[in-house]
């Protein structure tokens, strides 16, 4: 657990550092999936039923786009 936002910024900084000019080492067992969505939503419930929706949607370009949704 972090104390603060000055911890986790601390910890990064020693990560980037430690591993800024080689890959970070991975045990022989290790596997994963690299994702890559086109689109993400976002939901925030709201007691009145107004909820909030964001779609996330990447172009052609890699950037993504914001748009809201209805509840």
């Amino acid at each position: 657990m972090l104390k603060d936002r000055a911890e986790l910024e601390a910890r990064f900084k020693e990560m980037e550092e430690r591993f800024a000019s080689k890959d970070i080492p991975l045990p022989p067992y290790w596997g994963g999936y690299v994702l890559r969505p086109d689109r993400i939503e976002f939901w925030q419930g709201r007691p009145s039923r107004m909820h909030d929706r964001f779609s996330y949607i990447r172009d052609a370009d890699g950037k993504w786009n914001l748009d809201r949704l209805s509840p």
